[in-house]
């Protein structure tokens, strides 16, 4: 069995079914044995549960940043799948010392691997959780069995106001779907502080800016050295630009992804532009095989393939390393948002209005069609759709033309150094 981290489907069963259920069972316990906040002087410290998304994690970095600068750097924790910690290791705002990870190897394992994190986390004492799933079950029930006494999360106040998760958490906030994420993330850890949460779902608060700039992300001189060789290997020394090609070609979100075809007429109209330019298609072990297919398909001496042959960290500093990476709304394009690279980002079932990737070298593109965006917090990111033509409606033409748009501001910031 594959990673239950990657595989959407079955941890959507586990956390509707098993986390729901243990939801309605858990409100009636604290429904009958009392839910009131007990912070004594010993509780100190907060712990964010995020298990899946690492883009959605760089989103959430400026709500890490506050709660370090509020309780401390030493004293802020992280509650995550095992294979997400790199990009919290990658942003480097909290010690790797608190990063707490759950073994999703197969269903028993994660359950218990889960259970043991809680066990541990309940002897530490912390005072505050913030649950950043928005309308997960599963995390609302952790959040709970870790007898932290603070804990914020979203609550579905009315019908149609999200899925049902019980009434498990101390300070419930209601979700605003207007928000940009990183702003929502920061208005739950700004709620810890929240003096009167009788009052909630009324909540004074705003923020001070919308959207703070993220950390530059910092390879070791051997990553640098690895990357360099790798692109110096394909490519040639007279290489005035290289643009990167996220293509997807995995199947964990079918949705999301650009045909492929037009990832080859893109890189065919990026070539035909200088005999000096060179495309680089990217993706994961899991997606090597296929996008060598596509490599193949385009047989062409300045197309090259990298899918495969990095780490997670080596891929940004491949970011670092090159002119324009395209890509569709997923976790790349929030890792670029972390490097120099310049972005152009292509969405469809979701909107750039409120997962929008944080860098000022980003260009967001969308159809703008009446059914989209089509998944949210409030659906708990299901929809019956089937046909993606929110993203085969992004034209090439339209990609093509933010493309050369970020080449020619890198070559004007380079003839500016």
């Amino acid at each position: 069995m594959s990673q239950l981290a990657t595989n959407p489907k079955v941890l959507g069963f586990i956390d509707r079914w098993c986390g729901g259920t243990a939801c309605a069972v858990l409100t009636v316990f604290r429904k009958l044995f009392g839910g009131k906040e007990m912070v004594t002087p010993e509780h100190r410290g907060l712990l964010f549960m995020k298990l899946a998304e690492q883009g959605s994690t760089v989103l959430a970095s400026a709500a890490i940043r506050d709660a370090v600068q509020r309780h401390g750097r030493e004293n802020v924790y992280f509650f995550v799948f095992q294979e997400n910690r790199f990009i919290l290791d990658a942003l480097e705002v909290i010690p790797p010392e608190n990063v707490l990870t759950v073994n999703t190897r197969n269903a028993f394992t994660m359950i218990t691997s889960a259970l043991q994190v809680v066990g541990r986390i309940r002897r530490m004492k912390l005072a505050a959780c913030v649950d950043m799933e928005f309308f997960a079950r599963s995390t609302a029930v952790l959040c709970y069995l870790t007898g932290i006494p603070i804990r914020v999360g979203f609550h579905a106040w009315h019908a149609g106001e999200g899925p049902f998760r019980g009434d498990l958490f101390t300070r419930r906030l209601r979700y605003n779907p207007h928000l940009h994420s990183s702003v929502t993330f920061r208005s739950l850890v700004a709620a810890v502080d929240d003096r009167d949460p009788d009052m909630m779902p009324r909540f004074d608060w705003h923020a001070d800016e919308e959207l703070l700039p993220l950390p530059h992300f910092q390879p070791t001189p051997e990553e640098v050295a690895s990357v360099r060789a790798l692109v110096a290997e394909t490519t040639s020394p007279d290489r005035k630009a290289l643009v990167l090609l996220n293509a997807n070609a995995s199947d964990l979100l079918p949705l999301r992804r650009w045909p492929n075809e037009n990832y080859l007429e893109l890189a065919r109209r990026v070539l035909a532009l200088s005999e000096h330019y060179y495309i680089g298609f990217t993706g994961g072990p899991a997606e090597a095989k296929k996008v060598a297919g596509i490599v193949a398909e385009l047989n062409h001496p300045r197309v090259v393939c990298f899918a495969g042959r990095t780490t997670l960290r080596e891929l940004l500093a491949l970011y670092n390393e090159s002119d324009v990476l395209v890509t569709n709304d997923s976790g790349p394009a929030h890792f670029a948002a972390l490097t120099s690279v310049e972005t152009v980002v292509l969405f469809g079932p979701e909107t750039p209005k409120l997962f929008g990737t944080l860098s000022p070298n980003t260009q967001s593109i969308t159809a703008g069609l009446a059914c989209s965006p089509c998944v949210s917090a409030l659906n708990n990111r299901q929809t019956n759709c089937r046909d993606n033509v929110c993203m085969r409606r992004i034209s090439v033409d339209q990609v093509f033309q933010a493309v050369t748009i970020a080449l020619e501001r890198r070559q004007a910031a380079s003839l500016a150094a």
